[in-house]
Parts: C-alpha cells; structure tokens; sequence
C-alpha cells in the first residue's frame, strides 16, 4: 500500500488510496475480505506495507485485520525502490503459507485456493493485454513465462496483483537475494524477476482465474468498480441507520449511510452516499459520494466526491478532493 496514488489524485491528497471507500467500504477492506473468502482457512496475520500515512490510518488498518480475527502489523516502504522491495520490508512476516496482493483492485472469484500447490497468481482476460503483465501456460496449465506489457500477442490473462505462495520462508529468501546483489530492473526491485527466479528453480505456478477484477486506478475506473460493487450485492441491505428520506426516489442499487438527509432528489441507481451527506433538490446518478458532503440543486452522473465537500448549483461531472467545493449557476 506504499504508493502515492498519482493516478488517483485528487483523492489521495488526504487519503491513501486503499483507505478510499467504494460502496461503503474501503477498496483495501474489501480486498482483504475477498481473500478470505478464497483462503479456505482462518488467517493469522495480516501485514500491511505502507508509507507514512500517519496512527490513525494505522489504527484503521488494524482494524480491518482483528475484524477477521487476525493480528495486525504495520510495515513501512520509505524509498519507492520497487515491488519485491516494498514486500521484503515485511519479512517479519513472511513464512508459511503466504498471500501478496496489491492494495488497488477488488475481486470475485469462484474458487478455493489448494495449499499444495507450489505458488497460484491470480488472472483474468483482458482484451488489451499490452498494457498489463501476463502469464503464458503449457498444456498442463502451468505458467511457463511471465512478460510484462507484450507488443505482440502472446496471452489474454493479465496478472491482476494478488499472489499465493505455500513456502513464504523461500520467497523471503529470494527477495532477499536479488535486493543483495542490486538485480534492479528499470531502477527498482520487480517482483517478476523475482517469480522468473522462483520458476527457474523448479516450483511450479498455477493461474488463479477470478470472475471479476475491478480496477480503482484512477475515478472513472473506481466510479465503475463502485457500480459493480453495488450489483454484487444488490440484494443486501446497504443502508445506514436514520435515512431521512423526504419526498425522494431511490433507484436500487445505492448504498446510503448512516444519518443522511434526501429531500426532493432522485439518487440511483450506482450512486454510493456516505455518513452524514446531505442531498437536496439534486439528481444523482453512477456516482460515489464520501461523508459529510452536502448538495443542492445538483446534476452529477459519473461523479466522484470527497469528504465534506460541497456543491451548489452544478450540472456536470465532477471529481472533487476532500474539504473542498464549486458553486455555480446551471
């Protein structure tokens, strides 16, 4: 979670981008549930490798790990030198078997993970598989290479971030080694050549294939991943306690918190309001709405609004940091 989530900005000015909320909850939240789900098993430990994001973040993480009845550590990448490097500054926390994943994409998958298997990376097809790494297989299903960003076909199956290993005391090891004899690619440490080195050797790579992977790169991708969020659970209550809904039109699905006040608006569907919002006199449509805002004579589709932000009189698309505002006439 160490990155600075340019891609992300203005969001990730006050927020770590994994701590940003999608449907309620925040995206690095719903990941670490989503992996639950797959493990099969109880988790002991859930170590999180962050820069200086200050106690209060730290505390929330935490709490998202004691939530599934796991310890909490907190780990710090201080240098961005590359992603073995940002996993090797857990190495407290390495042995055993080991699940890696990057702070940025929810999941859903259909499959329990097998603890035989040497190693599992988790994939899905994309139609554009230039722009990911990717992972080519024999016909034994096995991954033979790993390439990154392909100019010409070579697999549809990106890798989407999230990795298994039955032995973490041999990753640490191989981390371990290319950090100590500075194998740098591009000026940083890849985990890549870290699994090159692995297969080298003999483990043997299983692809981990997920229904869904949903991207929270930048707001039009998290605004989507919001939506699809929202259909997953449709069906699930997603509301807050005291909604005050006053001559208003809720199209499901929407995701409303606690102590929001809706008077002569049409919300939904896809539209995410969080704890202590207030809409008035406004349509909101595919839009993601944090806490604390507060909108009036609004028009918002495809939207992405921060912490006690603010908005008058505004008929457009808009993606607004936290503690910030525009007013305008329509």
């Amino acid at each position: 979670m160490a990155g600075m989530g340019k891609r992300m900005r203005p969001h990730t000015l006050t927020v770590p981008k994994p701590l940003i909320k999608v449907a309620g909850k925040t995206i690095v939240r719903r990941l670490v549930e989503e992996i639950a789900k797959v493990s099969a098993e109880e988790i002991e430990e859930i170590a999180f490798i962050i820069g200086d994001f200050g106690q209060e973040v730290e505390k929330e993480l935490i709490g998202i790990a004691e939530n599934l009845g796991a310890k909490g550590s907190i780990y710090y990448q201080t240098e961005a030198l590359g992603t073995a490097h940002a996993i090797y500054m857990a190495e407290k926390s390495l042995s055993g078997n080991v699940i890696v994943a990057f702070a940025d994409t929810i999941f859903k998958a259909d499959f329990t993970l097998e603890k035989n298997i040497d190693s599992v990376i988790w994939v899905q097809k994309v139609e554009d598989p230039s722009a990911f790494g990717v992972v080519k297989m024999d016909n034994n299903k096995n991954i033979t290479d790993f390439v990154e960003k392909p100019k010409e076909f070579v697999s549809d199956l990106a890798i989407i971030g999230i990795y298994y290993f039955k032995d973490g005391d041999n990753l640490r090891e191989e981390l371990k080694y290319i950090i100590d004899n500075d194998l740098r690619e591009n000026g940083e440490y890849q985990l890549t050549n870290v699994l090159e080195n692995m297969k080298n050797k003999g483990l043997i790579f299983k692809p981990g294939e997920v229904k869904e992977w949903m991207d929270c790169g930048n707001k039009n991708a998290t605004v989507h991943t919001n939506q699809r969020v929202l259909e997953y659970h449709r069906n699930d209550n997603l509301k807050g306690e005291s909604i005050n809904n006053i001559n208003s039109v809720v199209i499901e699905p929407c995701y409303i918190g606690d102590n929001v006040l809706i008077e002569n608006s049409i919300i939904g569907p896809h539209v995410s309001i969080g704890s202590g919002s207030v809409v008035k006199s406004s349509v909101i449509t595919n839009s993601i709405i944090q806490e604390d805002a507060n909108l009036q004579n609004v028009i918002l589709d495809n939207s992405m609004l921060g912490t006690s932000t603010y908005v008058y009189k505004q008929k457009s698309e808009l993606n607004l940091s936290d503690f910030s505002g525009v007013e305008a006439n329509i």
